[in-house]
């Protein structure tokens, strides 16, 4: 059986992890430099949606369209760290999401 293991695109996550943190960290920053917090709300929404889209779609490639792939997948440790780094990724898409939510919503109170 010919199947083409799932590329790891860790240098994607790591970027996303990055962007994430810079949001969190810009965020009581944010209000003085737009003035808006509907749209510091919505930015981090955004950017939290597109975070966690990732490591969702490498989940549902995972499980679904490579079959067998994840009895493989941990075997070994460096894929194991993979599986650990979208997990990261995804609670950081969901923190930004979290923190974006509560921002737009405060802000339209």
């Amino acid at each position: 059986m010919n199947r083409r293991r799932h590329a790891h695109r860790t240098g994607r996550l790591w970027v996303l992890i990055a962007l994430g943190i810079a949001y969190i960290a810009m965020l009581p920053y944010l209000h003085a430099l737009t003035r808006n917090g509907v749209f510091d709300g919505s930015l981090g929404m955004f950017l939290g949606l597109y975070t966690c889209a990732q490591p969702a779609g490498n989940a549902i490639d995972l499980l679904f369209f490579q079959r067998g792939a994840f009895r493989e997948l941990v075997s070994g440790w460096a894929d194991i760290g993979w599986v650990a780094l979208n997990m990261l990724t995804m609670l950081t898409g969901m923190l930004v999401i979290t923190l974006g939510a509560a921002r737009f919503f405060g802000a339209a109170a």
